[in-house]
């Protein structure tokens, strides 16, 4: 026997004992131990007593075995029996199959509760992904967030999204009761380390959101939370230079440090909170445009899409003429939005530093060229119920 075969040999008695021991130290193994001699000493004493009753309705040894499996799997019996010491037995076999199920049952409902459980927690295991969304990040006020993201990604399923924080079990359970987010998948963890990151899968996952994390509590400073996010934004490019990262700061200092780690799209929370205020004091309305411009309708309002690929490298007069035709009935093009998905490949280094990932271009000459990676910027108006 060689080396490698004595000690698989060795491996495998040494799990044997070991679940050996484990069973001894657990009381239901010493309960089913019960449970078997109790079965079989009643069956036992059936199988003695009943034949010799000149009434009795068990006869032979089968007879008594299948008395005592009916009484223990259906708490019915099947036979009638006369004896004293057989009806003593029979009521046996009853109690023993009613303690025997609630035990099965309830070891089956543990089992259930503890899956439930661990998916309320966030540490179920999950079967491989591709193509998901991941969430990361919590705040107060997260359902709002996370319906959202729902609406404007309707070509994303629920159980294609996944939430990664360290949100309070209880807020977690609660927006998982709700049968909107019942098929959202979720994780516990801080998004920011690589093995939590990984048990999402990031490797295969298509986009990710991060947003500004409170759930260490609203007294952590926006330094410490722009912080958490730059490092996931570094750790998920780190394991998935092709996922789309779209990441929420709340002070602009940490603007540079985000588009270092090739950041897709950067959401300056308190710039934008700011210029709406601006805008809304000079009393024309400017809030109300924009609030039906970035409206919950997926299908309309500011609108990108890919351009035809028969308009690459043609002029923005040419694309804005194909918008103008009947074909695109209340799509209006603004503009372009530039550097969008792979367009660092094949560049270097220098030219990289000069472009910024999904760069807005509003209504450029129309000599303009339209360059590869580049989408189409639209207002599109919801039609539905205007036709005469």
């Amino acid at each position: 026997m060689s080396k490698k075969s004595k000690k698989q040999k060795w491996s495998f008695w040494r799990k044997v004992r070991k679940n050996i021991k484990y069973s001894l130290k657990n009381p239901f193994t010493y309960i089913f131990i019960l449970i078997v001699l109790l079965l079989v000493a009643a069956t036992i004493v059936v199988g003695n007593t009943e034949p010799y009753h000149p009434d009795g309705e068990v006869t032979n040894w089968k007879d008594a075995i299948w008395h005592s499996i009916v009484a223990v799997v259906a708490a019915y019996y099947d036979y009638y029996m006369k004896t004293v010491p057989g009806r003593l037995a029979s009521l046996v076999l009853l109690l023993v199959g009613m303690a025997f199920w609630t035990i099965v049952l309830g070891k089956i409902t543990s089992g259930i509760m503890a899956v439930q459980s661990k998916n309320n927690k966030g540490l179920k295991k999950y079967r491989r992904m591709k193509g998901h969304f991941l969430l990361c990040g919590w705040r107060p006020g997260f359902e709002k967030i996370l319906d959202a993201v729902m609406v404007q990604n309707p070509d994303i399923s629920p159980d294609m999204i996944v939430l990664v924080n360290n949100a309070p079990s209880e807020q977690m359970g609660i927006l998982r009761s709700d049968s909107r987010f019942q098929e959202v998948k979720y994780i516990s963890g801080d998004f920011s380390d690589e093995d939590v990151l990984k048990r999402a899968f990031i490797h295969t996952a298509q986009r990710a959101l991060v947003i500004a994390d409170y759930s260490a509590g609203s007294d952590i400073s926006d330094m410490e939370v722009d912080s958490r996010t730059v490092l996931s934004v570094l750790t998920m490019k780190n394991l998935n230079k092709d996922v789309y990262i779209s990441a929420e700061l709340l002070n602009e200092k940490f603007e540079n440090q985000l588009r270092m780690a090739n950041v897709d799209e950067l959401i300056l929370t308190q710039d934008y909170e700011h210029s709406l205020l601006a805008t809304a004091s000079s009393g024309l309305g400017y809030s109300n445009v924009i609030k039906a411009l970035i409206s919950d309708n997926a299908d309309s309002g500011i609108i990108i899409e890919d351009i035809p690929k028969n308009y690459i490298e043609k002029t923005y007069g040419e694309l804005a003429v194909y918008y103008d035709s009947d074909e695109n009935d209340g799509d209006v093009l603004i503009g372009l939005l530039l550097n969008t998905g792979k367009f660092r490949q094949g560049k270097n280094s220098e030219e990289e530093d000069k472009l910024k990932a999904n760069e807005p271009l509003l209504t450029p000459s129309d000599d303009f060229v339209v360059p590869k990676y580049a989408k189409a910027v639209v207002i599109r108006t919801n039609t539905e119920g205007t036709d005469e």
